[in-house]
């Protein structure tokens, strides 16, 4: 079937670059306006991660679409939700669809529908086309995945490809949020596929990441003693002053050369101006590229904190972990040469390859906790500006050679090479 499509009767020709596929190339280029409208369709649906209505409607929307191009769909509830500091009250549901094939191949795409932003921002940041750049609230990130997954799939199917064994799809709708709804379902539905592919953007570069930073979280907390202020300070505990002190013998706790990093972004102390205020809190942001590395923090943090400024303070710190490292295997470098080659070969583009995480975390790490195939992310269309209200974009000419490369590495990883 792949090699019969190379001798397709060809369109486009002249715009059509000399090693891609004709028929393949030709079907890129004709679902790029079909794309470019379900996009819109998808980012004037409001879907910030705590809006449930939204995500819950957008996921209907998703599923509907899924369920016209023949996949067997499924609208999964959030029911082992994992509670973490910010985890809302309801958490969103996840749309999952199985299409069946002839072959043996076993392929999953992974996106999110939920987006950072709050209900009433779309006002400000409606879907529109500004020269080469696509601009709309969670365009980039990550609608423009849900969109591309929807319409490589609908590629396949107009060009009668059916030797793949099973293409699973999964979107979630708590991704923004640490996934806590979703996580263990990624990884339950991650373990036997030969290839996952994440469709975050890969950056304006369009670069492919098989590894990624784990996330997480530090929570300090100072309980002191009020008093007033102004009359009688030396009765109090100055929790603001142990937290300060907390804070700045921790500064060098970060060893980014191992790419491990502790950075307090968040505190909160008093009530009053004229009360010495009796708690105090922070949390942090760590990064690390090892499991271990979160172990070695937090054992560092509890012996930090053990080293007090004021007599009848207490201090406690603990820890969460967002999400764990995904490093580099050696299925995930054996797929992406293969996307490789394909965009240098077949469309003359080149394509960077990162197995060093360079601070993100994604679900695909959830995907790669435990399965036998190679994660690959980045494989969502060039773009940039993620979580930025008014820049946030993808790039036009990045659709077709995207909708080219899902394609072509569903039929590489289906069929063996000719002779």
């Amino acid at each position: 079937m792949l090699w019969a499509l190379a001798h397709a009767v060809p369109s486009h020709a002249a715009d059509r670059p000399a090693g891609a596929l004709p028929a393949v190339h030709s079907a890129a280029q004709a679902e790029q306006a079909p794309f470019l409208s379900t996009l819109k369709n998808l980012v004037h649906v409001e879907s910030g991660s705590r809006d449930y209505g939204g995500v819950s409607y957008i996921a209907q929307v998703a599923a509907e679409r899924l369920k016209a191009l023949g996949g067997d769909v499924q609208i999964i509830p959030a029911t082992e939700v994992l509670r973490l500091e910010d985890t809302p009250e309801q958490v969103g549901p996840m749309v999952q669809a199985f299409f069946k094939g002839r072959g043996q191949s076993k392929i999953m795409m992974i996106a999110h529908l939920d987006t950072v932003y709050q209900r009433g921002d779309l006002d400000k940041q409606p879907f529109r086309i500004d020269g080469e750049r696509v601009y709309g609230l969670g365009v980039e990130d990550e609608k423009q995945g849900v969109a591309l997954v929807l319409h490589s799939i609908a590629m396949l199917q107009k060009l009668g490809y059916d030797a793949f064994g099973e293409i699973t799809v999964l979107f979630n709708s708590d991704e923004e949020i640490s996934s806590p709804g979703s996580r263990r379902h990624i990884t339950a539905l991650a373990r036997d596929q030969d290839a996952i592919f994440s469709f975050e953007s890969g950056g304006l570069q369009g670069s492919l990441h098989l590894a990624t930073s784990g996330i997480g979280a530090l929570f300090l907390d100072v309980q002191g003693k009020s008093s007033h202020a102004g009359a009688k300070p030396e009765a109090g505990v100055n929790a603001l002053y142990e937290l300060s002190h907390q804070l700045l013998q921790m500064r060098d706790l970060s060893q980014p050369e191992r790419g491990l990093k502790l950075n307090w972004t968040v505190a909160q102390a008093g009530t009053s101006r004229n009360v010495v205020p009796p708690h105090a809190q922070a949390q942090g942001d760590a990064r690390a590229l090892r499991t271990q590395d979160f172990q070695a923090l937090q054992d560092a943090v509890q012996e930090k904190i053990k080293n007090r400024l004021l007599e009848g303070s207490k201090v406690t710190a603990r820890f969460e972990l967002r999400r764990p490292p995904m490093q580099a295997s050696d299925a995930a470098r054996r797929i992406a040469a293969q996307a490789k080659a394909i965009y240098q070969d077949e469309l003359g583009l080149p394509l960077h390859v990162n197995d060093i995480a360079l601070g993100g975390g994604t679900d695909a790490a959830f995907a790669a906790l435990n399965t036998r195939g190679g994660v690959i992310e980045g494989m969502g269309v060039c773009g940039y500006g993620a979580h930025d209200l008014y820049g946030e974009h993808i790039l036009l000419d990045c659709i077709v050679p995207r909708l080219y490369l899902v394609a072509r590495m569903v039929m590489a990883l289906s069929e063996p090479a000719p002779p």
